[in-house]
């Protein structure tokens, strides 16, 4: 199965309150494994200000995006890229969706339906309910190195995201069972041939055997 591990940067909070997109970043993933397909990575000149508090965040700046290209400039290489029928996998995906298909929408293409979008926050919710399950406590729960993200960035969380992702489903232990299964099942089926005795059975042996075998009732072997 195709998916696409992908994330975004925006100005805010809410594009109908005039907020923009200005970063994506995706990752193609085929039967849990990324493959080496080259990632899907734009900055987008959101054509406004970004706020202060929304730099703090991913430092992409006004001046850095104001020579980038517009969202209806790259929506066609983005949908080429995610096809028509990949599963979209991303953290909150709630919030990347509605930037998106805002975005599609206002370019004049149709937007994603909500069923192709897969949310790993609403996963991580159900596995691990009570608990941080923000990106960063995932990392932690699972291992996953991100001491390299000191800011955002759509690109960047997208490969954390992806390694979160395959843990959440499984991946990993699932691996390390399946050795375990693989090595068991090597064992117990592991022939060794009992070397043949090199000297004769003596009649005591021979008595001794015969004796053992009266005693018992309804041998499976003969006496």
């Amino acid at each position: 199965m195709r998916e696409i591990v992908f994330d975004t940067e925006t100005t805010g909070f809410d594009p109908l309150s005039g907020d923009r997109l200005i970063e994506i970043g995706c990752l193609e993933m085929v039967d849990m494994r990324l493959t080496e397909t080259k990632p899907f990575h734009i900055y987008i000149n959101p054509e406004r200000e970004v706020p202060e508090s929304a730099v703090k965040v991913h430092g992409l700046t006004t001046e850095f995006l104001k020579d980038k290209q517009l969202f209806a400039e790259i929506a066609q290489d983005f949908l080429d890229f995610v096809g028509d029928d990949s599963v979209l996998v991303a953290h909150n995906a709630e919030f990347d969706m509605k930037f998106i298909n805002f975005e599609l929408e206002k370019a004049g293409y149709p937007i994603i339906p909500a069923k192709r979008f897969k949310d790993t926050l609403a996963i991580a919710r159900t596995k691990f309910p009570g608990q941080a399950n923000s990106l960063d406590a995932l990392c932690k729960r699972f291992g996953v190195e991100n001491g390299h993200r000191t800011l955002h960035g759509a690109l960047l969380d997208s490969e954390i995201l992806a390694d979160v992702y395959i843990e959440l489903m499984g991946g990993r232990q699932a691996g390390l069972d399946l050795a375990v299964e693989k090595k068991a099942y090597a064992f117990v089926g592991e022939k060794k041939e009992r070397p043949k005795r090199s000297f004769a059975v003596s009649e005591d042996e021979l008595q001794t055997h015969k004796d053992f075998v009266q005693k018992l009732s309804d041998p499976i072997w003969g006496a």
